[in-house]
This record gives structure tokens, C-alpha cells and sequence, in this order.
């Protein structure tokens, strides 16, 4: 018998094991090992360069073939980059690792949520989505402010032992997920390979037609991916920013705790105002992200720390509220693919705005 609650909790299990990480602060790791901002910036980009080729057919994958399947095969690319990081000696290696890491998010990032849905559906509670997405955030923010709290501790230890870590929660991860019952795969019986190329062939047409029908939706992802962009690259440069403020190092990985916890507190106060529209929640959360980024030219790395903070509040509120929108929108057979072209949408803008941030983080 199907249970809702066992399977939510072990897709809140899985994200704590596939984001709490002695390598959280990876922008701050790379900068001890030597690395430049505008090389960072680099491996910035190779990263959403990947997920640009590879986000789409993640899903459609997720969607034909199962998503329990395909969140089992992006722990296993993690671990992969892993592997890569801790044989790293330079920037290529550290691309490559990168890379891995980034089809590991592609494999993932609407997955899960995919899995969510259809989950709750089956339950007769899909309203609980919103909820659940909040709760996804929160161990997102959470588990990512416990990794840079380490921060210290992974640069003492060195990046090998600290990516050596990353080996055994993955296989732990494996595990949970392996247990996970898989509410809907297209086409899971035994088929034939022409079966099987027609079902993707017919994902893609059915997914591209239902974005052309629906224009908002594609409006909605644009809106969401452009608001996190700002934040995300904002907390990424903040990591090697910090010190060149001059904030102690002990306090380092509290203050970027601290601006973590700032997403925990927007994506709880979103889930009270329900009636509050979503044009007005996307203007108040794109001016909080703003005050982040104007924050960061201030000569005091706590006023700095604030507006990190508020930036993040910004974007996790509007995550929430866009994704419970989506979700409520996008038909179950392509559930995973229509989630995944967000994610594209939100490379495509990375990626322009990756290098660029290097550039202004460094000079400006």
C-alpha cells in the first residue's frame, strides 16, 4: 500500500544526504586552492553550459524511463565529480569535475519534484505541494548554511578528504532512493527499442506543444530564473568577497550561514499569503534581491551579510510560489521535462550572467 508520508519523507532524506557537504563552500575552496574570481567564473559557466545541452533530455528521460531511476544515476555523476575533484591539479580538471556536478543537478532538478507531485496527486493532496516545496527549500538553505559553516574545517582537512566525504553520503543516498516508489513512468513494462524512441520522440512534441499553447508558463519560468540568478551568483561571489571586506575568519561561515537562513525565512512567509498575487510577489521579491546586490558595495561585510541575507528571502519566497504554480499547471507525462526546461531557462541566463558577475565582483 502506497503511503504519502514515507514517501515524502524519503525524498527529504535523499535532499539533506544530497546537500549537506563538507564542500558546500566550493567558491571559497577553489579560491584557497588558487583559483581566481574570473576563473571560478570560468567553471561557473562550464557548469551551466553543461546543464544547457543536458537539462531537456534529463527529464524527458525522467518521464520515459522513471524518475527514481534518474535520481539514482545523478547521485551517481556527483559522486563521479567527486572523484575527478579529488584527482584535480588544474582549472580543466576542476571544469570536469564541474561538470559532473552539473549533470548531477540535471538528473535531479525536476525529478524530484516530478516524483513529489504525482506523489501527492496520487493522494488526493496536491495543494500540499506548496508546502512541500517550502520544506524542500528549507533543507536546500539549511544543509547548504551547515556546509559553508564548514568551510574552515574542509579547508583544513584539504579538498581531498572534504570531496572523500561526498563518496560516502552518495552511497548512502543510493540506498534511500532505491527504496522510493516510483508513482508514474511512462511505458515501465518491457517495450522494444522502437517503442522506446517513439515515446521520447513523443515527449518532446507533446512538452514543446504544451509550452506553446501556455504561454504564461514560459513567462512564469523566465521570471523565477531571472530572480535566481541574481541571488545564486550574488551568495556564490559573496564566499570570496567576504574577506576582501574584512570580516574575521571565524565569522565567515556564520555569516554565510546566516544569509542561508535568509531563503529558510522568505519560503515560510510565502506560504502565509496565499491570496497575495503573484504579480506583487514578484515585484517585493525582485526589489529584496536588489537591496542584496546593492548591499554588497557597502564598506561593511555585516551590512553585506544583511543583504545577502534579504536577497535570499527574495528569491526562495518566489520559488515557492512560481513552482507550486507550475507544477499546478504542467500534465503528468511530461511533468519531469517541463520542470527541466525551467532549469534551462535558468542556465541560459547563468551562463550569460556567470562570467559577467566574475567581472564586476572582481573590479566594480
Amino acid at each position: 500500500m502506497f503511503k504519502i508520508k514515507k514517501q515524502l519523507s524519503k525524498l527529504y532524506f535523499s535532499s539533506v544526504l544530497g546537500n549537506l557537504s563538507l564542500t558546500g563552500a566550493w567558491v571559497a575552496i577553489l579560491a584557497a586552492r588558487g583559483y581566481s574570481l574570473v576563473e571560478i567564473g570560468i567553471a561557473e559557466t562550464i557548469f551551466h553550459i553543461t546543464s544547457l545541452i543536458f537539462e531537456i533530455p534529463s527529464g524527458i528521460l525522467a518521464d520515459v524511463f522513471g524518475r527514481k531511476k534518474m535520481l539514482i544515476v545523478s547521485t551517481v555523476m556527483r559522486m563521479i565529480g567527486n572523484i575527478i575533484m579529488i584527482l584535480s591539479n588544474n582549472l580543466f580538471m576542476v571544469c570536469m569535475s564541474i561538470s559532473f556536478m552539473a549533470l548531477s543537478y540535471n538528473f535531479s532538478s525536476g525529478t524530484g519534484d516530478a516524483l513529489a507531485y504525482d506523489s501527492l496527486k496520487l493522494a488526493g493532496m496536491e495543494s500540499k505541494f506548496e508546502r512541500y516545496e517550502s520544506n524542500q527549500l528549507i533543507i536546500y538553505r539549511l544543509c547548504n548554511g551547515i556546509s559553508t559553516l564548514c568551510a574552515g574545517f574542509a579547508l583544513t582537512i584539504g579538498h581531498r578528504i572534504a570531496y572523500g566525504t561526498d563518496l560516502i553520503t552518495g552511497m548512502i543516498q543510493i540506498i534511500i532512493i532505491s527504496s522510493l516508489h516510483e508513482v508514474y513512468a511512462a511505458n515501465s513494462k518491457k517495450e522494444t527499442d522502437s517503442k522506446i524512441g517513439r515515446r521520447l520522440i513523443a515527449c518532446i512534441k507533446e512538452s514543446f506543444s504544451f509550452l506553446k499553447e501556455v504561454r504564461k508558463v514560459m513567462g512564469l519560468m523566465l521570471c523565477n530564473s531571472f530572480v535566481g540568478a541574481f541571488d545564486i551568483l550574488l551568495l556564490f561571489f559573496l564566499q570570496a568577497k567576504l574577506p576582501e571586506k574584512g570580516i574575521p575568519e571565524w565569522s565567515l561561515g556564520l555569516a554565510l550561514l546566516f544569509m542561508e537562513m535568509g531563503g529558510i525565512t522568505g519560503s515560510k512567509l510565502v506560504l502565509k499569503l496565499p491570496e497575495l498575487s503573484y504579480k506583487w510577489i514578484f515585484a517585493i521579491t525582485s526589489a529584496l534581491v536588489m537591496i542584496g546586490f546593492l548591499a554588497e558595495h557597502s564598506s561593511f561585510y555585516f551590512v553585506i551579510t544583511l543583504g545577502g541575507f534579504i536577497a535570499a528571502a527574495g528569491d526562495d519566497a518566489l520559488q515557492v510560489r512560481t513552482n507550486a504554480i507550475l507544477q499546478g499547471m504542467f500534465p503528468s507525462e511530461q511533468r519531469a521535462t517541463l520542470t527541466s526546461v525551467e532549469s534551462f531557462s535558468f542556465s541560459v541566463i547563468m551562463i550569460v550572467l556567470s562570467p559577467l558577475a566574475g567581472f564586476v565582483f572582481t573590479y566594480w
